[in-house]
């Protein structure tokens, strides 16, 4: 599995961790993921970014070879301008960046890049991090980011999202160096690098089961690396410096952030389907088959939508041959219950089929009743004509 080259230098002399081990080179990010689109026209977006002489590219994995895993569509890499926000005490000046999918989600993110920090000050800047962008007064950094990104790409959005927006949060915790090298097992351990303040964001004590479940979801590859995943942060170690663990979790949110669009559409339009149907039973026999036969084509058009974009949101990230990055993708998706959550959305799909399919039946059968009726009383039109005749 040639994923990535072993630097054994790195390997040969490790330090055990203290309170104040430095970490060398790192960063914090955050992530927001909103929900924009039915779908979005990635092409129509690099040709204007061309137009204007601004950079976009299309994203790819960095690491892991094309044919082990990729991006079923790769999506376009915007950078943004730098934001200026204030995190605890100080002034940082995060890079922006934004990636636009064809399935209607753009991924904006925020990041602070790190150097000589001890490791307690760089748990402190993630936590610090997460809370002023989640701060009401903050907050709205992620709208002003979005509304600008909009004004840009507005003309290639499909159907843009009416009303509020679903979005998902996610920080990472990134680590390129130590000052000395560290041990991946040391890094979470009861006696090693605590992790739980970054993970959690709590500086009291944890219960050992707690530490056990915050710690549960952890791999590595080589000695030195490591991933820790929890439901709403990460912590990634990654000497070699590869992008492809964030990555791969970025299109683990955007999976779960459309399931949870189309399960809350599904919701709302069930109630809706029930009335209509109910209308439709109440209209007088004339007009039902014409009523019946709409609104199973209506609910035909919607199946077949919610199920083409839920197929592309399911192949968003094709996995081949890279099992330890599969391996954290699909724990990242059972983490993030994106496996229940489209569950939830085929069951709802399953029932509006079958209210597709009884109503398709129940508007021929009444055509069939209206053209039996219609015979009858052409039937009897003739005999009382016949009878009028003779007499």
């Amino acid at each position: 599995m040639a994923r990535r080259t072993l630097t054994h230098d790195r390997c040969a002399a490790m330090t055990e961790p203290t309170s104040q081990t430095i970490v060398r080179s790192g960063q914090a990010i955050a992530l927001r993921l909103f929900d924009i689109a039915y779908e979005i026209d990635l092409v129509h977006i690099e040709a204007g970014r061309r137009a204007r002489a601004a950079e976009a590219s299309r994203a790819r994995l960095s690491a892991a070879p094309q044919k082990a895993i990729a991006f079923g569509v790769p999506p376009v890499a915007l950078p943004l301008a730098p934001v200026n926000l204030r995190i605890g005490d100080a002034e940082y000046r995060l890079a922006a960046t934004a990636r636009v999918y064809e399935f209607g989600v753009v991924a904006l993110s925020l990041r602070a890049d790190v150097a000589d920090l001890p490791w307690p000050a760089f748990s402190a800047l993630v936590n610090g991090l997460d809370a002023a962008l989640g701060d009401s007064s903050d907050g709205a950094v992620w709208d002003r980011m979005l509304w600008t990104l909009l004004a840009e790409i507005g003309p290639a959005l499909e159907r843009p999202t009416a009303g509020k927006r679903l979005w998902e949060d996610y920080v990472l915790g990134v680590v390129s160096s130590f000052a000395e090298p560290m041990p991946a097992a040391r890094i979470g351990a009861a006696d090693g690098l605590d992790l739980v303040a970054l993970l959690a964001g709590e500086t009291r004590p944890l219960a050992e089961a707690a530490r056990a479940e915050l710690l549960a979801h952890r791999f590595s590859y080589y000695e030195d690396d490591l991933v820790v995943l929890g439901w709403d942060r990460a912590f990634i170690y990654e000497p070699r410096g590869d992008s492809d663990v964030a990555d791969v979790l970025e299109v683990a949110n955007a999976q779960l952030l459309e399931m949870r669009y189309y399960d809350e559409l599904l919701d709302a339009e069930l109630p809706r389907m029930y009335e209509l149907v109910a209308a439709a039973r109440r209209a007088l026999n004339l007009v039902a088959p014409a009523r019946f036969a709409r609104l199973a084509r209506g609910l035909y058009t919607l199946v077949a939508e919610v199920t083409e974009l839920t197929e592309k949101v399911d192949n968003a990230l094709q996995v081949t041959e890279d099992v330890y990055l599969a391996r954290i993708y699909a724990d990242a998706l059972a983490l993030f219950r994106v496996p229940q959550v489209g569950a939830a959305v085929d069951r709802k799909l399953a029932i509006i089929r079958d209210t597709y399919t009884a109503l398709y039946d129940e508007a021929s059968s009444s055509r069939t009743g209206l053209l039996e009726v219609l015979v009858a009383v052409l039937i009897m039109v003739e005999i009382v004509v016949a009878l009028t005749r003779h007499g």
